[in-house]
């Protein structure tokens, strides 16, 4: 009877901090910046002298989170921001390389960026004159904020770090006409984000879509068959006056690793089964971490010297 009675209070000890752990646990991962799937968790002994239950991982988390991430300076709360059209976007990492000298030259470039709408975290490397922004907003929103605080801005990379090979493509067209870039990144295995400018195009709508070939030998015409049917249908896009139009959103089991080597086709009506306007070949561009170069190698051309006009 009196060893039944021991068991008895350390069983009933033992169940009280078995609930506590697990809260505790709970509460590492839900508040975790960039969440990852815990694996491995392993219970370690739990000690019959004072009833504690220690935990041990075997592995912090799946994934590392990126360094940045541990610097950045939150000012705002976690929500997410609206496009043009409506459409929630999801958050992803954007670097920028910035023409900085100074340290005024970074509280400017912070105290612009803490003011658009979706930017949630901001982190400035100035020895690289890299700066990396983790939100929702718009390329071109950011790209617009940097550049009225004076200073010369390119985009050098965006995507989730260390998540995917292949993270980010770029689809550039290059006139004569019409001019445009289309950027994809890939949120989650079952998300890409969309973004894209065009100048050129008559005022109205216009449909595009991904093709299933990068051939671009004439035009949009030999850029073959929608790929991947609905996953290749990208809407419409919706023309001003001036010629110009813009585009974000998200696309659903889209893979940005799909896509490389076909081709991004605008057409002069919302008809798909025209010829075709223009074309251009989706081709891999920088995730995160991927492109501090300053200076290119061929032709010694720097960063702000190269130009463009989206």
């Amino acid at each position: 009877a009196f060893l039944r009675s021991i068991v008895t209070a350390k069983t009933t000890a033992i169940a009280a901090a078995i609930p506590a752990a697990a809260f505790a646990v709970s509460s590492i991962s839900s508040s975790s910046q960039f969440e990852r799937p815990l694996k491995n968790l392993k219970f370690g002994s739990i000690s019959s002298s004072n009833s504690i239950l220690q935990l041990s991982f075997a592995k912090n988390l799946q994934k590392k989170s990126p360094p940045s991430a541990l610097h950045m300076e939150t000012h705002s709360s976690n929500h997410q921001t609206s496009s043009d059209n409506g459409v929630v976007l999801p958050e992803l990492l954007t670097e920028f390389m910035v023409d900085m000298s100074c340290q005024g030259c970074v509280s400017a470039v912070k105290s612009k960026l803490q003011t658009v709408e979706g930017v949630k975290n901001v982190d400035v490397d100035l020895d690289n004159q890299v700066v990396r922004i983790l939100g929702s907003s718009p390329v071109k929103t950011m790209t617009e904020a940097l550049e009225q605080t004076g200073r010369k801005a390119r985009l050098i990379g965006q995507g989730v770090p260390d998540d995917f090979l292949i993270s980010a493509a770029v689809a550039e067209f290059k006139g004569p006409d019409i001019f445009g870039v289309v950027r994809l990144a890939q949120v989650n295995m079952e998300l890409t984000r969309i973004e894209a400018n065009f100048s050129g195009l008559s005022p109205g709508k216009h449909a595009w879509s991904i093709n299933e070939f990068g051939d671009l030998t004439r035009g949009a015409a030999s850029t073959g068959k929608l790929y991947s049917l609905p996953l290749g249908d990208l809407g419409t896009l919706d023309v001003d006056e001036k010629g110009e139009a813009f585009y974000s959103g998200p696309k659903e089991k889209l893979r940005v690793a799909d896509l490389i080597g076909r081709a991004i086709a605008v057409y002069a009506t919302e008809d798909k089964s025209d010829p075709g306007l223009t074309a251009a070949v989706i081709a891999r561009s920088a995730g995160v971490g991927e492109n501090y170069k300053k200076l290119c190698t061929c032709d010694g051309t720097t960063i702000w010297e190269a130009t463009s006009k989206i």
